[in-house]
């Protein structure tokens, strides 16, 4: 997406305040690495200078940890660096370029950083490193780098953070997934007078976490694209050819036909819900909610209905996450409140 500034704007005021924040996020990350090479902190008794800073301007003792860690990497990272203090990289693409590049590959991951937004970059940099690697290297890094934590937040919650390599997540978000298929969720009252509220997408899955943890597994579907660039989940995290080597003795292989024009050929057919083959065909072509562009819990709607078609073909089937979907059929009249944001 271009953004073209307007002088005098909401949004010239907003690309203004990220330039000066990120200009500021450099500047902190480099003292706080001068701090931690001098020894200065400790003369307040501190354990590490990374205690010094989360005491001294209050933040979390991992936050600081994090610049720390920044901080040291760009000093072996000159072109790194330079972006960064031009404007060129964001923090967001710093903290994970950092993590990844080194003297001799800097260069090349700066550009591929320089070409993609932040949000994609993670995947670029793993698909990257994948390719550099052989497959038993891959899985034994991330075999490694396995992890699973919670602690107490401040409203009594607990939150979880985990830390899997991509086909162990797969099989856990297909599950919880699978799960929460099996119940529709159910809107919650409100104060009286107030519509009812439709749980958002994040609670939906963290009841089907806990309902899978109570009640056990449910039947579920991994999909991976096998490609001549490499494997990929269906949302394009990158997956060792090893692993899916593994899965696929185990697996049921389907083929798709094409007609001469090189398309799927469909399978129509007069029942309700729509064959395995179908649903493949329709998830490869939108990819997304028609209606709000999420990945996230997609589901397969007659359009039209199938009350009046009377038949499921693959040009009358299209993709929709399951609040939208549910919205579209809900009874007229019925207003439920839904969250602001996507969980």
């Amino acid at each position: 997406m271009s953004v073209a500034p307007i002088v005098g704007s909401l949004r010239q005021a907003v690309i203004e305040a990220g330039g000066r924040w990120s200009s500021s996020q450099y500047r902190l990350v480099h003292l706080v690495a001068d701090l931690d090479a001098s020894g200065e902190w400790a003369v307040d008794g501190a354990p590490t200078c990374a205690h010094w800073v989360a005491a001294a301007i209050d933040v979390e003792v991992c936050t600081a940890r994090e610049w720390l860690r920044i901080g040291a990497a760009l000093r072996h990272l000159p072109e790194v660096d330079a972006a960064f203090a031009s404007g060129r990289l964001s923090y967001s693409k710093v903290r994970a370029l950092t993590r990844v590049a080194t003297p001799e590959t800097e260069a090349e991951l700066c550009a591929i950083a320089q070409r993609i937004p932040a949000g994609q970059l993670r995947c670029a940099l793993a698909a990257w490193r994948m390719a550099r690697e052989t497959p038993e290297e891959t899985e034994a890094r991330q075999h490694a780098a396995r992890a699973l934590t919670w602690r107490v937040d401040v409203d009594g919650t607990v939150t979880g953070w985990f830390r899997l390599p991509p086909g162990d997540a797969a099989v856990l978000q297909a599950a919880i997934d699978a799960r929460l298929r099996c119940t529709r969720p159910r809107a919650s009252a409100g104060a009286p007078g107030d519509a009812p509220r439709w749980p958002s997408l994040a609670q939906q899955r963290a009841d089907a976490l806990v309902a899978l943890a109570r009640e056990g597994p449910v039947a579920t579907e991994i999909v991976i694209h096998v490609r001549g660039d490499g494997c990929t989940l269906d949302d394009g995290t990158p997956i060792a050819g090893t692993v899916v080597e593994r899965l696929a003795p185990d697996a049921f292989l389907r083929a798709l036909v094409h007609d001469a024009r090189g398309r799927p050929v469909d399978a129509s057919g007069r029942r309700r819900h729509p064959s395995g083959r179908q649903r493949r065909l329709v998830r490869e072509r939108d990819r997304a909610c028609v209606d709000c562009g999420t990945t996230d819990l997609l589901e397969y709607d007659h359009d039209p209905p199938f009350d009046d078609s009377r038949r499921t073909v693959v040009d009358e089937l299209v993709l929709r996450c399951a609040n939208c979907h549910h919205r579209r059929h809900r009874e007229p009249g019925t207003e439920i409140v839904r969250p602001s944001s996507r969980g």
